[in-house]
């Protein structure tokens, strides 16, 4: 699933080149330093918005038009310098970055399967993550 989500940027005008980001769509607030970084920051927050709305089996919303944000309602709409901007998020692609926890599960196979498996020195984990991940389409 992949969205672009309205972004606002708002300069602070300071000496580390602040910007406070807001998703108005998820209600995300927070900031980064320059214009890369402050990207960077809205994506990171809204995959981290995403995935988390997943596990809690909600639905994420969607994007609204860029058009129909009024930069005048902004949390940061202080007479400071803000700007609007999309933002694109992969949330499948977020997820394989971020949410790399080890689980453990039991696997039961034959031991004639196994017994080669050692012979032949297979990571049978390896093994069965690398055909998990063609299975459900996230083969890399």
């Amino acid at each position: 699933m992949r969205y672009a989500y309205p972004v606002i940027f708002t300069k602070t005008n300071d000496k580390k080149d602040t910007i406070l980001i807001e998703v108005p769509d998820l209600e995300i607030h927070t900031e980064g330093f320059g214009v890369a970084d402050s990207i960077e920051m809205a994506r990171d927050a809204i995959g981290l918005s995403g995935i988390t709305l997943e596990d809690m089996d909600l639905p994420i919303p969607q994007p609204s038009d860029i058009g129909e944000i009024d930069l005048a309602k902004s949390e940061f709409a202080s007479g400071s310098e803000s700007y609007i901007s999309l933002v694109d998020v992969d949330f499948a692609k977020y997820r394989k970055k971020v949410d790399n926890k080890m689980v453990r599960k039991n696997v039961t196979i034959p031991n004639w399967l196994n017994k080669a498996a050692e012979k032949e020195k297979i990571n049978v984990s390896k093994v069965l993550q690398e055909a998990l991940m063609e299975k459900v389409g996230m083969a890399r």
